[in-house]
């Protein structure tokens, strides 16, 4: 039977999670809210309207939410010719499509945005399908990314691994009931992850390439 190796994008394969942070932090002071860069960093990793959410809490003017998310992409989309794939985050990909792995991607980011990650990893070739939080109605934590990747990679959850870096990761693939692999080139600290539901721990890319023989994604 298949395996499939499901990977988050930000901050997992391609190094943009501070990039977000700055952008996020720009779009909510142009927008006349002070949030702090730390808070923005633990969020990193939600869909745009519950990362302002989470934020800005339930009783922020709901209106303003889909200006807040343009003025982020805006400024984020200043990035798009130049965001950094992580070391060997394309190398891993091709590793384990050459071993067999169905390789699929989760990530909120569509369009322009999804085609600059894509082309920073420069592995299309090992990709096999992408789950995009468009695709269902509740993004990370909840399970429906990571199952939605599961049906496009026709993988049942046991036989399949999530790879990302944030807790959001962590839960949405345990509730997915995947075993979760985490990394900590996102930011965010071992325990956190290890709380979160990781099974598994790697600095990064690649370290998970480097300990792909001794069984890392088994």
């Amino acid at each position: 039977m298949d395996r499939a190796a499901v990977f988050d994008v930000d901050g997992t394969l391609v190094d943009t999670n501070h990039l977000h942070v700055a952008t996020w932090w720009e779009a909510f002071r142009q927008a006349g809210h002070r949030i702090p860069m730390h808070a923005i960093h633990r969020a990193v990793g939600l869909s745009a309207s519950d990362l302002i959410a989470h934020l800005l809490g339930d009783d922020r003017d709901t209106e303003r939410d889909d200006e807040l998310s343009t003025a982020h992409k805006a400024l984020y989309g200043q990035y798009f010719d130049r965001l950094p794939a992580l070391p060997d985050a394309g190398r891993l990909l091709r590793r384990l499509h050459r071993d067999g792995w169905t390789v699929v991607l989760a990530t909120s980011a569509g369009g322009p945005e999804l085609t600059a990650l894509r082309r920073a990893i420069d592995a299309d070739e090992a990709i096999t399908a992408t789950a995009s939080a468009d695709d269902v109605a509740a993004g990370k934590p909840a399970p429906e990314p990571v199952a939605h990747a599961l049906e496009l990679a026709g993988v049942p959850a046991e036989r399949a691994v999530f790879v990302g870096d944030t807790v959001w990761d962590m839960q949405a693939g345990s509730r997915a009931g995947v075993r979760c692999v985490g990394v900590l080139c996102g930011g965010i600290p071992r325990a956190d992850l290890e709380e979160s539901g990781a099974d598994a721990i790697y600095d990064g890319p690649a370290h998970l390439l480097a300990s792909l023989p001794d069984g890392a994604l088994s």
